[in-house]
């Protein structure tokens, strides 16, 4: 995940148009305590590819990853084993084995990956990272999918809450996030019309944002779409509100000296969607709407 000015979502043109649950469904510091390493998938290396991972990091047979373990279904840790689970993680296992890598995951708050990667303390920030402009400034990505920003309430919606005019309401938001910047744009809007400002509730992790509104805490909260979309299916108490938007590209974060290692992972990338493992790990996930078809090297929209 970065500085706190940096977002995990970037504002791009066109809208992630979903018109309910089953839509979206189918669309800190570290902790060392949820750290897991993982064999990697099935998928053959490619030897071409394999060769343009630098010796500093083929050297030890691991990619050194940090995620946050909070954002299911994208990334979470697994409360039996400790380990890394999700389809974000799923598919990069996938990639690392393409380049002949098994994977070591650390648990860290988001806002803390990218400065990490910047450090060398990780390898590869993995962790539905959007790519924007002002992260370019920090890290390298690789593009993977795109998600846009939903907003969901209590069954009913209770409290009227409206994603275009949330003008008193209380929203939780996950810190680092693109979501702050946005509540924090809508929130001025407000302002500058004489009405009241949104409170923004803001948490350190994303289930926590989740706990919130199904304790009736805050109104309504905002997330990337599939985890909007994972929660109301596993609490059973939350409904969509409004239309995602402002879809945009996640991507791998690598540091900017990290030298073939950025096209290596493109390459795996590509290589993954053109013999069918990136779409087979997507759909099994309920995510396939956010699939892509040209993932690229920094490729944020400005």
């Amino acid at each position: 995940m970065n500085t706190g000015s940096l977002r995990r979502r970037a504002v791009a043109a066109g809208a992630l148009v979903l018109t309910g649950a089953l839509a979206l469904s189918a669309c800190g510091d570290s902790n060392d305590s949820a750290d897991s390493e993982s064999g990697g998938s099935n998928t053959s290396a490619d030897a071409k590819l394999a060769a343009m991972v630098p010796d500093a990091i083929k050297s030890d047979g691991k990619i050194v990853v940090g995620t946050d373990g909070s954002y299911p279904p994208n990334e979470s840790v697994d409360p039996a084993t400790q380990e890394m689970v999700g389809w974000d993680i799923d598919l990069f296992d996938a990639v690392a084995a393409k380049l002949g890598l098994k994977t070591e995951y650390k648990n860290a708050g988001f806002d803390t990956i990218i400065p990490g990667v910047q450090s060398g303390k990780y390898e590869i920030g993995v962790s539905s990272f959007t790519d924007t402009k002002e992260r370019e400034q920090a890290v390298d990505f690789v593009t993977y999918y795109t998600a846009g920003t939903a907003w969901a309430a209590l069954t009913g919606n209770p409290k009227g809450v409206n994603p275009d005019d949330a003008c008193g309401k209380s929203i939780g938001v996950q810190q680092g996030t693109v979501q702050v910047d946005d509540l924090t744009a809508k929130s001025k809007e407000c302002t500058d019309a004489g009405k009241p400002a949104i409170k923004q509730v803001v948490r350190k992790q994303q289930t926590e944002v989740n706990n919130d509104l199904v304790a009736g805490k805050v109104d309504a909260m905002a997330a990337d779409s599939p985890i909007i979309g994972d929660a109301i299916k596993k609490t059973g108490k939350l409904e969509i509100i409004g239309q995602a938007y402002d879809t945009a590209p996640y991507g791998y974060a690598l540091g900017k000296n990290s030298g073939q290692f950025k096209d290596a992972v493109l390459g795996a990338v590509k290589a993954l969607i053109a013999d069918g493992t990136y779409k087979k790990i997507l759909t099994d996930a309920g995510v396939e709407t956010g699939a892509i078809t040209d993932p690229a090297i920094n490729a944020a929209q400005s």
